[in-house]
């Protein structure tokens, strides 16, 4: 009767407990759409400012709910036409480029260091250290790039200081000791596979979920990169300038409109009588940060599956 009783008691409780679980996972539910939305505010808030007339900017301030509605923004920025165009084919040859390069040599050399049984993986471990805690500073790589390897006004040096990372090697190496059987790679030895082969046959197809959080990172860098393209890249060479150096300049010769009383009028009836420098601002950013706004949700699984397992485990 006692069993009967701690029995039909056991059965009491479970429900209980699983309401409680509901209503944690409810209240988790809340708490993280709430953060979402808070994280999601000021990006809707750049896409209305950028739609926003200049003249209410100036009198109300940024607001979700401008009083009047207006395009001036972005017909400046898309005013420069063919540059515009020019400049977003240099960032996706370089984005795409640089990524597909670094992730080629990253992943080649993580796979070395992985190998227990190559002499000198340890080496290479502390000379892959090395870069990470000791910083030359900006005018050594100057330097270097132009006077030893040439490459000032060269689209290769928009690739090359960006194409190899220490903590990304790292993720691609723990991932691979740690989601790759070891066993694997001996069966392929025993069958008389090479070095290259095991590489490119199998451990690489399994490294997709890390090459995807790195390779996201990597071309976010290279999107976003605009100092490499300042230091290296002169003016004249405009069918060499990246994007965000082009909105960069886009800025000044707005700033440069609006600080000089000497402008002529002409001027400012070519952006429509007014010098919309805020919402121009606004467009700006989102000509930055649209198409990785596109891609994300398509590397958002792979990137976070390969976060976790490539940098958590140790």
């Amino acid at each position: 009767m006692e069993d009967k009783k701690r029995k039909g008691n056991k059965k009491d409780l479970a429900p209980s407990r699983t309401e409680k679980r509901g209503i944690g996972q409810y209240i988790l539910a809340f708490f993280l759409l709430l953060y979402t939305l808070f994280c999601a505010l000021p990006v809707v808030l750049v896409f209305i400012s950028a739609f926003s007339d200049e003249m209410s900017i100036q009198k109300k301030g940024f607001s979700f709910f401008p009083e009047k509605f207006s395009t001036s923004g972005f017909m400046a920025v898309l005013r420069y036409g063919k540059q515009l165009l020019t400049s977003y084919g240099v960032t996706i040859f370089i984005t795409v480029g640089g990524t597909l390069l670094g992730l080629l040599i990253m992943s080649m050399f993580a796979y070395a260091i992985s190998r227990k049984e190559f002499r000198l993986a340890k080496f290479l471990s502390v000379y892959l250290l090395i870069p990470m805690l000791f910083n030359g500073g900006q005018l050594s790589g100057y330097l270097i790039f132009t006077n030893n390897y040439h490459l000032k006004n060269s689209l290769w040096v928009l690739i090359l200081p960006l194409c190899v990372t220490t903590m990304n090697v790292i993720i691609l190496r723990t991932y691979i000791v740690n989601s790759i059987p070891a066993e694997l790679m001996e069966a392929a030895k025993i069958d008389g596979a090479g070095e290259y082969r095991t590489f490119f046959q199998i451990t690489l197809p399994l490294l997709k979920p890390s090459l995807a959080a790195v390779g996201f990172m990597m071309a976010t860098a290279y999107w976003n990169d605009w100092q490499n393209a300042m230091m290296f890249i002169d003016t004249k060479h405009t069918n060499k300038q990246p994007l965000q150096l082009l909105l960069i300049k886009i800025q000044k010769n707005i700033e440069f409109l609006l600080n000089n009383n000497n402008v002529p009028a002409s001027a400012k009836a070519a952006m429509g009588g007014s010098i919309p420098q805020y919402s121009a601002t606004m467009a700006t950013v989102i000509v930055v940060i649209g198409p990785i706004m596109v891609a994300y949700p398509f590397f958002q699984k792979y990137f976070i599956k390969g976060l976790t397992v490539g940098s958590v485990k140790g």
